[in-house]
C-alpha cells in the first residue's frame, strides 16, 4: 500500500469512484443499469468510497453488506465484464500503482464471487443464469 495520508486516499479513492461512474455511465451495457439503480448520486457514490477504502486501506467507515443491493438489480452476467473495465482503468487512472493493483485484485475476486452469487445456474446453452435451466423431461 503507498504512503499517502487517510486524506489523500479518501480522495484518490473518491476521485476513483467518480470516473469509475462516468465511464460506466457512457457504457452502452452498465449505463442503463446504473441509471435504473441509483438515483441519488453523491450518497451513493460516497458509500462505494467508503466501500473501497476498506477494501484497498482497511478504513474501517463501511459497514454495510456489498452483496446485497447488488442482489437486487437485473443484467446478464456478461456485464461483470463491462464492470471490470471500467474499474479497472478508473483505478489505474486515479490510483497510486501499488493501491490500484490491490483494488484490481479485490475487484477481480469480488466479480468472480458476486458472478457465483448471482448466477448459480447454466442455462441449456450453457451460459450463467439466475435460474435452473428447463430441460425437457
Amino acid at each position: 500500500m503507498s504512503q499517502v495520508s487517510p486524506t489523500e486516499q479518501d480522495q484518490s479513492v473518491e476521485r476513483m469512484v467518480r470516473r469509475f461512474y462516468e465511464l460506466g455511465l457512457a457504457d452502452a451495457v452498465l449505463g442503463p443499469i446504473f441509471r435504473q439503480a441509483i438515483h441519488d448520486w453523491e450518497p451513493h457514490i460516497l458509500t462505494v468510497r467508503d466501500f473501497w477504502c476498506m477494501s484497498i486501506y482497511g478504513s474501517k467507515r463501511y459497514q454495510g453488506n456489498s452483496y446485497a443491493p447488488h442482489m437486487r438489480l437485473r443484467f446478464d452476467a456478461s456485464a461483470f465484464a463491462n464492470w471490470l473495465a471500467a474499474f479497472e482503468q478508473a483505478a489505474a487512472e486515479c490510483l497510486p500503482a501499488s493501491d490500484a493493483e490491490r483494488a484490481i485484485k479485490v475487484a477481480r475476486h469480488m466479480a468472480k464471487s458476486f458472478e457465483a452469487g448471482l448466477f448459480p445456474f447454466r442455462d441449456e446453452n450453457g451460459r450463467p443464469s439466475r435460474v435452473p435451466s428447463k430441460k425437457p423431461a
